[in-house]
């Protein structure tokens, strides 16, 4: 289901759920009963995280040019200490 937006001449924007591809080009207000003509207008693409937005587009340019790692990711050679001093004591793999 998609939210459609339709907009009516008394009562302003209108918002609809339809299936995508089967919303109507006009539909009767909910609260006058006049026509409100269907708008189209841009998707919630605010709605996304940050991060998200960065690994999506960071996922697409790497798609064509792959990145080249000379090193794992998130380790400088030495494992990190633990936070929690009994896991000091545990043993290492």
């Amino acid at each position: 289901m998609a939210t459609y937006e339709y907009r009516c001449p008394r009562d302003g924007v209108v918002a609809a759920r339809f299936p995508i591809g089967e919303a109507p080009g006009w539909l009767r207000c909910p609260t006058c009963a006049a026509d409100a003509a269907r708008v189209f207008s841009a998707p919630s693409l605010r709605a996304m995280p940050r991060p998200l937005v960065a690994a999506l587009d960071r996922a697409g340019r790497s798609a064509e040019a792959p990145e080249v790692v000379t090193r794992i990711p998130g380790r400088r050679g030495t494992a990190a200490r633990p936070t929690h001093p009994g896991h000091a004591r545990l043993p290492r793999p």
